[in-house]
């Protein structure tokens, strides 16, 4: 299926460049452009693109005028295009996928269209699921409940391989295959690397959805593990165990989660 696209610059040359750029990914369409922040307010309205290159130094409505005036609508995709590095924080705020500085590389631009896919894919999963418990709801209630049982279970495309922290007025883009655990603290993760501590702010449930469970495993009510990082296995009093990591750090298992240490015995 083909990303519907909406290119937003007040420089035309830009947006000449981004089609360049963008022509080289088969599943890009392009469908419209415009240079100034009402007219993408009124386009992203009419055309519900799936995804939009925004800059956000222009005249008049800036880019951040243009997310706050879509907000009565289900909004597409955003990605800042600018060539300025002071505002993103302010953009990750928004909950953009992505923060490109101009002029954009080759290689950053493809790591942001795969992000672009998997956040697409997982969109079209669950608004068909919706369809279906919809239709089910109808024709079959109890098949409806149990398919939304079922999907606590999340979909493969749906996981992160990177994860943007904001942290000490910085923002940090975190490859979470490096990550050996995380420890919850109320509405705030401190997200532990072999060589950092992060402090991000959200729930662990939520976070949960955004990991591979094949990887990352609660074993303590506040504490997941990055299950590649685990080293070695240490039996405890009372059905507990400690998980030895790469970094030599220790992890205590509780007893409610010690089925995950069954996965390191064979």
């Amino acid at each position: 299926m083909t990303i519907r696209t909406l290119l937003v610059d007040d420089e035309k040359l830009a947006i000449q460049g981004m089609q360049v750029r963008l022509a080289e990914f088969e599943d890009i369409e392009i469908v419209d452009t415009c240079t100034n922040g009402r007219e993408a307010i009124r386009k992203i309205k009419t055309l519900k693109p799936d995804l939009v290159f925004l800059d956000i130094q222009m005249p008049g409505f800036d880019g951040f005028a243009v997310v706050k005036g879509i907000m009565d609508i289900e909004p597409p995709l955003i990605v800042f295009c600018t060539a300025y590095s002071d505002h993103a924080l302010r953009a990750f705020e928004t909950q953009a996928v992505d923060y490109l500085m101009k002029p954009v590389e080759t290689d950053r631009l493809a790591d942001t269209i795969a992000r672009i896919r998997e956040r697409l894919a997982d969109k079209r999963v669950r608004d068909e699921a919706d369809k279906l418990r919809g239709l089910l709801s109808e024709v079959a209630p109890e098949a409806a409940e149990e398919l939304e049982q079922s999907e606590d279970t999340p979909a493969p495309s749906r996981y992160e391989k990177l994860i943007n922290v904001k942290d000490r007025g910085q923002i940090f883009r975190v490859d979470v295959d490096t990550i050996e655990r995380i420890d919850a603290a109320g509405d705030y993760m401190c997200i532990y690397t072999a060589d950092n501590s992060l402090i991000l702010r959200e729930t662990m449930k939520d976070l949960e959805k955004r990991l591979d469970p094949k990887n990352f495993q609660r074993v303590h009510r506040s504490t997941i593990v990055n299950l590649d990082q685990v080293r070695q296995v240490k039996p405890h009093t009372n059905g507990e165990c400690f998980l030895v990591l790469e970094s030599g750090a220790e992890v205590k298992v509780s007893r409610s989660y010690r089925d995950v240490v069954t996965r390191f015995v064979h």
